[in-house]
């Protein structure tokens, strides 16, 4: 567990914390399954992880969609962002969280 925040996660983290993106419940570095996920909504079974660079190294990806699949047979639906598009476009971003979520049309 990290108690220092990326940007990126702190920007996320303000749209979310609160119930203030659809009423959606997100709590910040929960242990779920053996890991410590960066955002999740145990109400939805939703995860959201944010990715920094170094995401982008082989042997991280892999350990990345190891934990996915890990995740997703406890029935978790798993998100990851680059931490770029976060900062860069906060707006879809949450609005691709929020119809995953079921919450939300494509208007």
């Amino acid at each position: 567990m990290r108690k220092v925040m990326t940007d990126a996660e702190l920007k996320l983290w303000n749209e979310l914390r609160a119930h203030r993106l659809m009423g959606l419940g997100f709590r910040r570095q929960l242990p779920i399954a053996g890991c410590i996920v960066d955002f999740a909504c145990p109400q939805k079974k939703l995860v959201v992880e944010l990715d920094g660079s170094q995401h982008g190294d082989a042997e991280l990806a892999a350990a990345d969609t190891f934990r996915t699949k890990r995740l997703e047979q406890d029935g978790w639906t798993v998100l990851r962002f680059w931490n770029d598009d976060v900062i860069r476009d906060i707006e879809n971003v949450c609005q691709h969280i929020v119809i995953v979520a079921g919450l939300g049309g494509t208007d």
